[in-house]
């Protein structure tokens, strides 16, 4: 049965107009991507077979092209589609952390914070730098490492700081395993960072490890000491 012969609060357009899109499935919202299905088979039928080919829906976003493209409904088409969507995500979230702009969300940074390290495969050390309204002066990726580690050197982190005259800095690092749960060396750094930085007047407002779908605040937790 097409799609279009289905009962109105069951087509995924309809629901999402009358509902909203936070209410549709991960299936129900790649059918609306993809439109149309393939002979035999619905949008949302097709659009099932994919997530369980892929394992899931950040699995097939993050596809290769040659991947992603091989795939019974997708193509080149399709692909630039899909990243022409994923980039301006990454650049509405940018916006709402742009040069100026005061940081009053902690859901918004965290979800910044994720699009920009989350699917790296090495670990990546980056800072945000603010002034002291909390308004973000900069954003920098310090530091690259290996699949498990990165080498953080405060001396570094304390001359981006000062180069940007900032009063305040939030913390980031990606692990690449998916486990955001800190370890004994991030602890170890994350206190030095404190130190060093406080010595030039910087606060550390937290440090944020970004995994799989999940972010561990050091602030949260109690572990940042200002």
């Amino acid at each position: 049965m097409a799609i279009t012969d289905w009962p109105c609060a069951e087509r995924p357009r309809e629901k999402l107009l009358s509902k909203g899109a936070d209410s549709l499935s991960d299936a129900e919202l790649l059918a609306i991507f993809l439109r149309t299905g393939i002979p035999g088979k619905t949008a949302v039928d097709l659009s099932r077979d994919l997530l369980q080919k892929f394992g899931g829906l950040r699995q097939l976003l993050e596809a290769s092209q040659s991947l992603f493209c091989e795939q019974p409904g997708l193509g080149p088409a399709k692909y630039c589609l899909l990243q022409a969507v994923l980039e301006m995500s990454k650049r509405h979230l940018a916006s709402q952390l742009e040069r100026g702009s005061s940081l009053t969300s902690s859901i918004t940074t965290r979800q910044y914070l994720q699009t920009r390290l989350r699917h790296r495969q090495n670990e990546v050390f980056a800072c945000l730098f603010l002034d002291s309204q909390h308004r973000v002066l900069a954003f920098e990726e310090l530091f690259q490492g290996t699949i498990d580690a990165a080498a953080i050197y405060p001396r570094e982190v304390v001359k981006r700081a000062l180069h940007f005259n900032a009063a305040a800095v939030i913390l980031a690092h990606n692990h690449p395993s998916g486990v955001s749960e800190p370890s004994q060396a991030d602890r170890h750094i994350t206190l030095q960072l404190c130190n060093a930085l406080a010595l030039v007047d910087i606060r550390v407002l937290d440090h944020m490890i970004i995994g799989d779908g999940e972010v561990t605040s050091f602030a949260e937790r109690g572990l940042i000491n200002n």
